[in-house]
């Protein structure tokens, strides 16, 4: 759900876009513009003006050509053919053999040009999509599965990719080689030409009709598979606690419910939009009869050439192939249109707010933090932080604790600035963090989350990530420091060892472990530690305490740790319960006073969770 913050932030704006994550979420269509969808896809199409018009240069010239060949028998017919006379047949034959020659030389030049002019506004399409999606706050990624998201990135680009690659041509064609053939078949016979004309409106009729349920259609499966893919998209990422809870035949039967949705939005789908090409074969016989029997008729009469009547049922072929190209082409347009429409629906989402006003320079940063009756919801009718004031100066270390779902994570995602307050502010050596850009301010900060997320590739490489200019000898003097040196060594490859998707190939403990040793690497001047020792034994937490206290001297420190044993030293623990601040104090004195955190303590020894 987007937060009120996000709301108040950016005013209405903000709050369309939390309109548009329940379109997502509850899958709601709405009216479209296909229009406008094709407009924009034109748009990616228009740095590449001059290949295009090579492109349509040659698609004329191959056109022509394709007309001059039916033109050249019919003149062969009536000048050499039916006259019995052999002389100059050959020289007709040979214009006939370069025509198409010709013809389908330039058709393949055209194709790969307009291939290469395609992917890479495809290109641009997808970083546009891509980059914009880094620019989306998390309250974005909150709302709308991973696998949804996924299916924007792939099946959506793929289904603008299939059509802009190798229909633009065919579409431009097929229109240029119908208007050529009207003319020439005027300039033969009007008669002939007029009762030809006579299917194109059927044919649009029947296509106007079709269009309409087909791009409903394809929008619906474009949303059916995106729900398939964050199916897929969970099962893999959380197939062992599929299989620890026994829950495979649950997901199976998960997935087949989507597969299933899949199946009946294809069928339906492309149903639809199969059905112009049996209905342009029907016109198209019924096109041909009538053009025999009529130009047959005129034959008789005398009024036409057999020449002439051979041309044209040589452009009435031709005049349907291009009506069979057009009925064929709106299966993947309407796809397109329908996969564009929901890219450029991410694309027009208001990315997160950056700065305020002109951004303010943090400078070299103190850490004199500030909280300031700061409050914030997930939900707009439910706070989870309430007017929450404290201070921490300088070096010092601030302690949160509480039972969980007190909202101790949730007061540093609001220093991290991954959710703005509702109300109140939170100020960095008296800046206010809302005017200082985010990836300024998240340069002064050293996170280790209680999720911790590795990367593919090497250990070095993931240690790295804190410091991208760290050298090799810095990375594992850090990884030393944080106590991971003696796992990485015995690891195949030791440094070099390349982590499986999510680490999966080494243990959580492992994993904290290298989260830790990158905070350590970025060297923050405020370091904020989420349960940064949950996932380690007590011997590892003795050995990584030793170290963070190294690490945290000089600095400003927020701590949480549901271990209260690991707080003692620090110079202030705040005590959080249902989003406020219940307890304040030193270690010592909150013992003293026997509340919240002298119960949570002895809790703790007693051995009962927290």
């Amino acid at each position: 759900m987007i937060t009120p913050s996000h709301r108040r932030a950016t005013g209405g704006v903000r709050a369309s876009f939390g309109k548009y994550g329940r379109h997502l979420k509850d899958g709601i269509e709405k009216a479209r513009d296909p229009r406008h969808a094709l407009r924009r896809l034109f748009l990616y199409l228009s740095p590449y003006r001059g290949r295009l018009i090579a492109v349509c240069g040659m698609i004329v010239v191959y056109t022509v050509l394709g007309l001059i060949g039916p033109y050249l028998m019919g003149v062969a017919i009536d000048r050499f053919i039916a006259v019995r006379k052999l002389s100059g047949l050959a020289m007709i034959a040979a214009w006939m053999l370069a025509a198409y020659i010709l013809e389908n030389l330039f058709h393949g030049i055209s194709v790969w040009v307009m291939a290469d002019v395609s992917q890479r506004a495809l290109k641009n399409l997808r970083r546009d999509l891509f980059s914009h999606m880094q620019k989306l706050p998390l309250a974005f990624f909150d709302e709308n599965q991973t696998g949804e998201l996924m299916s924007r990135l792939t099946n959506d680009i793929d289904a603008v990719n299939q059509t802009v690659s190798q229909n633009v041509t065919s579409l431009f064609a097929s229109v240029l080689s119908l208007v050529g053939i009207i003319v020439a078949m005027f300039l033969l016979n009007v008669w002939l030409a007029v009762v030809s004309l006579f299917i194109v409106p059927l044919l649009f009729l029947f296509a106007d009709f079709v269009a309409i349920y087909t791009r409903r259609g394809f929008r619906e499966l474009q949303r059916h598979l995106g729900e398939l893919n964050a199916v897929m998209e969970e099962a893999i990422s959380g197939q062992k606690v599929i299989n620890a809870f026994g829950r495979n035949d649950a997901v199976l039967e998960q997935f087949k419910r989507r597969n299933n949705a899949v199946f009946r939005s294809a069928v339906s789908a492309n149903s639809y939009a199969m059905l112009l090409i049996p209905l342009t074969g029907v016109l198209g016989y019924f096109f041909i009869i009538a053009l025999a029997g009529l130009g047959g008729w005129l034959a008789l009469k005398g009024l036409v050439s057999v020449g002439v009547i051979a041309t044209f049922i040589n452009y009435a072929q031709n005049f349907l192939s291009p009506l069979r190209q057009l009925a064929g082409m709106y299966n993947s347009i309407q796809a397109a249109l329908a996969g564009a429409e929901r890219v450029f629906e991410i694309i027009d989402s208001p990315p997160e707010i950056d700065a305020t006003g002109d951004a303010a320079p943090l400078g070299p940063v103190r850490g004199d933090i500030n909280f300031e009756n700061v409050s914030f919801g997930y939900q707009p009718a439910k706070q989870v932080i309430k007017d929450i004031v404290f201070s921490v100066k300088r070096g010092g270390t601030l302690a949160l604790v509480g039972p969980t779902g007190a909202g101790k994570t949730t007061l540093l995602n609001l220093l991290a600035r991954f959710y703005e307050p509702t109300s109140g502010c939170i100020t960095i050596d008296g800046v206010n963090i809302i005017n200082v850009r985010k990836a300024e301010l998240r340069r002064s900060l050293g996170i280790v989350l209680q999720d911790t997320f590795l990367f593919s590739g090497t250990v070095l490489e993931n240690i790295r990530y804190g410091r991208l200019g760290a050298t090799d000898e810095e990375c594992i003097a850090a990884a030393k420091l944080a106590g991971a040196d003696d796992f990485i060594r015995m690891l195949p490859g030791g440094y070099q060892a390349n982590l499986s998707e999510r680490a999966g190939n080494i243990s959580q403990g492992q994993r904290q472990l290298l989260s830790i040793a990158r905070a350590i690497l970025a060297d923050p001047a405020i370091l904020i530690l989420d349960e940064a020792t949950s996932s380690v034994d007590t011997r590892t937490e003795a050995r990584i305490q030793k170290a963070l206290l190294g690490l945290m001297k000089g600095r400003t420190s927020l701590v949480i740790a549901h271990r209260l044993s690991t707080i003692r030293e620090a110079d202030q623990v705040i005590v959080i319960d249902k989003g406020e601040i219940v307890e304040m104090g030193t270690h010592q004195e909150l013992l003293s006073r026997r509340g919240l955190y002298w119960r949570l303590y002895v809790s703790q020894f007693k051995g009962y969770a927290i």
